[in-house]
């Protein structure tokens, strides 16, 4: 029996290790790459190399909210502030429970008014519409029954005036040139449809006037740890696969869209608990299958500061949402899966997070319980295991590190020896701990998701240090 066993172990084996070596070159050369962009970037901007003033497009900023009393009125704020030349601003108040719609109203001087809005995506009907003209930039109320996030996206596109819009969260605050940047794409390129914008935790930054004015790393070891993650991921796998548009996902934090192309689309996906990636994904469906010529871009520094979650229960329910939903887009379009019509799509981006993304939590469980049941049957070398688990750690961790080090360096972002230690020390149990743990959380995100019914996925909020 033990030689059956030690047959079996030899296949996972190898297994594991051509996931892994997969896995961590892929990361190797994004983060290679994605730092090699960021200091492109900051190169460019010395020489002041911009376009010209002249050149815009006019924008739609949709902000959906649900219960966001605390938050509203800092991001409208920060709003305001942005540097660009023509742009709109629209917050749809998805049958909030507390003051949102009043806070906002107050706020900014709001009067009802009676506003027709043609319904080319399906929504829920509005209440009642609210407009101010007391700023240079137009602000627009609509309150609505509640439909979930993606049916006050929907409604926010069907108010739109303008030929693009940018979908934001109502907790996130947009950088003051974020917006000439995420524009930027466009501007060189008839062919763009969408681009994504890179999210940063707000946690522990105090931002004035759409500026970050003073950067540390959050108090809570856990939003530090979600800062670590956050860079890795933007700069780890978006940059790489903005080098051949193969961009599947953009966040629903910070993202720009060609109006007439998602209302062709259909629009977003009231029944996805993932319509960020669903509505990319279906993009990039439509127009291979209907032969237009496209391009889905990742602007790097276009940045929108966003709260993340500083306990573990709040982290977990967010993170099963994300699974729930990458599950539905992969599920939706598993037409994609090594189809020619799609390319680079199908065989590069649609494999990754197939693979690497949806079941890494289950291989990675998979391989745990393996672990455990080699060392019982005494087929394990414990130092050999030891010393692997030691160096993938420290590769991560190097990894996690270059990352971080690149963005804040290159965004000339101050940071104290105290926050450099605590990245540094905060990366190992990253790598080794929490991962492992969202992992266990990502992996049960499927059991019964057929009942999960929150469409917003709540996470607890603080004022967000505006002034």
């Amino acid at each position: 029996m033990k030689d059956i066993y030690q047959v079996i172990f030899q296949y996972i084996g190898i297994f594991f290790t051509l996931y892994l070596v997969g896995y961590t070159s892929f990361l190797m050369l994004s983060v290679t790459v994605g730092s090699s962009e960021l200091w492109d970037i900051k190169r460019r901007g010395k020489l002041k190399n911009e376009l010209k003033k002249d050149y815009f497009v006019p924008v739609t900023i949709i902000v959906p909210a649900h219960n966001e009393s605390v938050t509203i009125q800092a991001t409208i704020r920060s709003l305001l502030a942005l540097k660009y030349k023509l742009y709109e601003i629209i917050v749809v108040d998805d049958g909030s429970t507390d003051a949102t719609a009043d806070v906002m109203a107050r706020a900014f001087s709001m009067k009802q008014i009676v506003r027709p809005i043609q319904r080319q995506l399906k929504c829920q009907p509005a209440e009642a519409v609210f407009e101010t003209r007391a700023y240079k930039v137009p602000i627009t109320l609509i309150r609505k029954k509640n439909g979930g996030k993606a049916d006050a996206l929907n409604m926010g596109i069907n108010a739109a005036r303008y030929p693009y819009f940018i979908c934001m969260d109502a907790d996130s605050v947009l950088q003051k040139d974020s917006l000439e940047k995420i524009v930027r794409p466009i501007l060189e390129d008839d062919h763009v449809v969408a681009v994504g914008g890179t999210v940063r935790p707000c946690n522990g930054a105090q931002i004035k006037e759409g500026r970050v004015v003073k950067y540390r790393m959050p108090n809570k070891l856990l939003a530090c740890m979600q800062v670590l993650e956050y860079d890795r991921s933007f700069l780890a796998s978006r940059i790489l696969f903005d080098k051949f548009n193969g961009s599947i996902i953009i966040s629903g934090a910070f993202g720009l869209f060609q109006k007439k192309l998602v209302i062709n689309t259909g629009g977003y996906d009231a029944g996805s608990l993932g319509e960020d990636m669903e509505l990319v994904v279906k993009m990039h469906v439509y127009c291979r299958e209907n032969r237009i010529p496209y391009r889905i871009r990742y602007a790097t520094d276009a940045v929108c500061w966003t709260q993340v979650p500083e306990n573990f229960h709040d982290l977990a329910k967010q993170r099963r949402r994300w699974h729930i939903g990458l599950f539905q887009s992969m599920m939706e379009f598993k037409r994609i899966f090594l189809n020619p019509k799609y390319g680079v799509v199908s065989f590069v981006s649609y494999m990754y997070f197939l693979f690497y993304e949806l079941l890494s939590p289950y291989i990675e469980i998979f391989g745990i319980i393996s672990i455990f049941f080699a060392f019982y049957v005494d087929l394990i070398n414990v130092p050999f295991m030891a010393l692997f688990f030691l160096i993938y750690a420290v590769y991560s961790a190097v990894l996690s590190l270059t990352a971080f080090f690149s963005r804040v360096h290159t965004a000339d972002l101050k940071l104290s020896f105290s926050d450099m230690a605590k990245a540094v020390g905060l990366c190992f149990f990253e790598v080794s701990c929490l991962r492992f743990a969202l992992a266990w959380v990502r992996g049960s995100a499927l059991i019964g998701y057929h009942k999960k019914k929150d469409q917003w996925g709540k996470i607890e909020r603080k004022r967000i240090h505006f002034d």
